[in-house]
C-alpha cells in the first residue's frame, strides 16, 4: 500500500495520502495482535490504534486521530476501547512531531465569527456542504463500477485513468495531486480564486479523484474531500463577503468550515471534522460557524443516504461493519417467537369503568381497542385515563374508549419484524408495543422481555469472547453455571450436522441451545476458533461446539 500509494500522489493521482496511511496502521495493529492470537474485541481495539495513530501522526492532531477511530472505525466510546487509542495516537504525534516538525497541516489565517447572524451563512454552507458530501460519493462509486465494466487488463484501465486525469490538469493543475497548495490558497481568502473557479474546482475535483479511484490508483479520499469543502466553503464566503462586507468573514473562513462540513458529511463523523479543524487551527473563535455547518451537513447527508462513504464500499462488497454491535444481538429474535398471546382488549363502545377496572386487574400499562374482527384502532395507556382517576364518577356517563385512546401516535411491529425493530422504537415509546398481522392485533411485546432477552444475549457473546483465548489454546471447558439453570459446555458435532449450516438446521429454536463459538483444526492439526459464527457457517468433520443453554437441553445436544 505505501508503494502503491506512493506512486499514484507522485505520477499525480488525485488522490490523498492520509487514508493509506491510515490503512498501513490498522495493517500493523491487525498483524500484531494476529500474532498475540488475542480475541476478536481486542483485535478491532488495536485495528483502531493503528487507524489513530495515522491521522494523529500525518495532521499533528492527536485528539482527532483518537476521535476518527473511535467515531468511525469503532463507533464505541468506551475505556476498554478509548484508552490504548489515545496511548497510540499521543505516541504517533510524539514521533511525527520528532521526525517532520511542529507544525500544522495546514497555514491558516485567525477567522472568527463577526456577528451572530452570519450563522445563518454558515448554515447554508452546511446545506451545500452536505449535498457536495452525497454527490461525492455518488460520483465516486458510479465511475467504479464504470471502469469494472470496461474490459481492459487492468494497468492499462490505470493508464487510461492517468491520461485522462493528465488531461484535466492541463487546464486545472490545481486538482494535480493531493492539492495542499489549492487548499492553502483558498483558506488565505483566495484572492486568485474567483468564486466561479471555485465551483468549477468541487466539480472538477470530484471527477479527478473518481476517475483515478476508479481506474485502480491507490489513494484516500480524506484530503480530497477537504479540498471539495474548502472549494465549495470558499465560493460561498467569496458570493456572502462581497454582498455583506462589513458583517462577514472573509472567504477564507468560510473555506475553512466548507472543509470540516464535507469531511462530517461523507465520513458521518462530526466529532472528528470539528475537532480536526480546530486542531488544525489551534484557534478557538472560529468553533461556532464550524459546529453548526458540520452539524447541519452530516444531518442532511445521513438523511439521504444510510451509509457514509467508507462504509458504503464495504456494503456493496456485503460486509456490515457495524453488524457487531449490541443492537444486532437482537436481530434474529422473530417477534412471531418473542411476543407475548395474553393482553387485554376492550370495544371501541366500553364504558369508563370496565375500562378502568381492566387496568387494576391485569397487569401492563396498556389496553388496545380493537374491532369485531379483531383489528387494532387504538391504545390506552396509564397516560390517557391518569387525570380522569382523580374524579372517574364525573366522567363515566360522558366517556367511552375510543374518546381516550390513542389512533396513532403508538409504533407497531409485524410477525416477521425482530426485537432490534422494538428496541428502536422504544426510544420514543415505553408502553407495550401492539403486533399487528394484516392489522389484527395477534399479541403484544413488553419492553421488559426485550431488555431481559437483551441482557441474556449480552452476556452469552460476551461469555463467548471471553474464552476465545482459552478455547483456541487448547484447553478443556468443562460445562460451568451461568446463569439460572443454564451450563456452557463443549459437544463434538453430530454426524449429521457436517455439511449443514447453522441457519439451516435452526439449532436455536429446535433445541433451545445457542452456538457460542466453534474450535475448527487447521489442516497442520492446530486448533483456531471461529466466534459468534454466522447463520451460513458449515459444520466441518473435526468441529468441536461450545454452546449454553439448559442442562436438560445440553444434554439432549449430547446425545444426537
Amino acid at each position: 500500500k505505501m508503494f502503491a500509494s506512493g506512486i499514484s500522489i507522485a505520477s499525480g493521482g488525485s488522490v490523498g495520502r492520509e487514508g493509506p496511511i491510515v490503512q498501513i496502521g490498522s495493517a500493523i495493529g491487525s498483524s500484531v495482535g494476529q500474532w498475540l492470537r488475542i480475541d476478536e474485541r481486542r483485535l478491532r481495539t488495536l485495528v483502531a490504534c493503528g487507524a489513530a495513530a495515522g491521522i494523529a501522526g500525518t495532521f499533528n492532531a492527536p485528539v482527532a486521530g483518537a476521535l476518527f477511530a473511535v467515531e468511525i472505525i469503532l463507533a464505541d466510546f468506551g475505556v476498554f476501547q478509548f484508552s490504548p487509542i489515545v496511548i497510540s495516537s499521543v505516541a504517533a504525534t510524539v514521533v511525527g512531531r520528532h521526525f517532520l516538525g511542529n507544525r500544522p497541516a495546514f497555514i491558516v489565517p485567525t477567522y472568527a465569527l463577526v456577528q451572530p447572524t452570519e450563522l445563518f451563512a454558515y448554515a447554508a454552507l452546511g446545506i451545500l456542504a452536505g449535498l457536495v458530501a452525497l454527490a461525492f460519493v455518488k460520483t465516486l462509486y458510479a465511475f467504479e463500477d464504470l471502469f469494472d465494466k470496461i474490459t481492459l487488463y487492468p494497468p492499462l484501465k490505470a493508464a487510461l485513468g492517468g491520461m485522462m486525469i493528465g488531461v484535466i490538469a492541463l487546464w486545472f493543475p490545481h486538482v494535480y495531486g493531493v492539492g495542499y497548495e489549492a487548499i492553502d490558497e483558498a483558506l488565505a481568502g483566495g484572492a486568485n480564486l474567483a468564486w466561479y473557479l471555485l465551483l468549477a474546482l468541487v466539480a472538477i475535483k470530484i471527477l479527478a479523484v473518481s476517475i483515478t479511484i476508479g481506474s485502480g490508483g491507490s489513494g484516500g479520499i480524506f484530503a480530497p474531500s477537504l479540498f471539495i469543502g474548502a472549494m465549495a466553503g470558499g465560493a460561498i464566503g467569496t458570493l456572502v463577503h462581497s454582498i455583506w462586507p462589513a458583517s462577514t468573514a472573509g472567504p477564507g473562513a468560510y473555506a475553512l468550515v466548507g472543509m470540516g462540513a464535507v469531511v462530517a458529511a461523507a465520513t458521518h463523523a462530526p466529532i472528528t471534522a470539528i475537532l480536526i479543524i480546530f486542531e488544525l487551527t489551534a484557534d478557538y473563535k472560529i468553533i461556532l460557524p464550524l459546529m453548526i455547518s458540520c452539524i447541519i451537513a452530516t444531518l442532511l447527508a445521513t438523511r439521504l443516504e444510510d451509509a457514509s462513504i467508507y462504509t458504503l464500499k464495504l456494503l456493496r462488497r456485503g460486509v456490515d461493519i457495524h453488524k457487531g454491535h449490541d443492537i444486532s444481538l437482537l436481530r434474529h429474535l422473530l417477534i412471531r417467537d418473542e411476543m407475548r398471546r395474553d393482553y387485554v382488549t376492550v370495544p371501541p363502545g366500553e364504558r369508563l369503568m370496565p375500562v378502568l377496572s381492566k387496568f387494576i386487574e391485569h397487569p401492563g400499562s396498556s389496553i388496545f381497542v380493537v374491532d369485531e374482527d379483531r383489528r387494532l384502532l387504538g391504545v390506552i395507556t396509564n397516560e390517557q385515563i391518569r387525570s380522569i382517576m382523580a374524579d372517574p364518577s364525573s366522567f363515566e356517563p360522558l366517556v367511552i374508549a375510543a374518546d381516550i385512546m390513542v389512533e396513532r401516535d403508538f409504533p407497531t411491529v409485524g410477525l416477521d419484524d425482530t426485537l432490534a425493530d422494538v428496541m428502536k422504537r422504544l426510544a420514543s415509546y415505553r408502553g407495550e408495543v401492539p403486533v399487528v398481522d394484516d392489522d389484527r392485533l395477534v399479541g403484544v411485546i413488553w419492553p421488559e422481555d426485550v431488555i431481559a432477552r437483551y441482557n441474556a444475549e449480552l452476556f452469552k457473546r460476551d461469555m463467548a469472547r471471553s474464552m476465545v483465548s482459552s478455547v483456541s489454546q487448547g484447553a478443556a471447558v468443562e460445562p460451568l453455571p451461568a446463569v439460572k439453570d443454564t451450563s456452557i459446555a463443549e459437544i463434538p458435532v453430530p454426524a449429521h450436522y457436517i455439511g449443514q449450516t447453522i441457519g439451516g438446521l435452526d439449532i436455536r429454536k429446535r433445541y433451545d441451545v445457542s452456538v457460542l463459538l466453534i474450535k475448527q483444526k487447521t489442516g497442520a492439526g492446530e486448533e483456531v476458533v471461529n466466534a459468534v459464527p454466522s447463520p451460513d457457517y458449515v459444520f466441518r468433520p473435526d468441529d468441536v461446539l461450545l454452546v449454553i443453554g439448559t442442562n436438560d437441553k445440553l444434554r439432549n445436544l449430547g446425545h444426537i
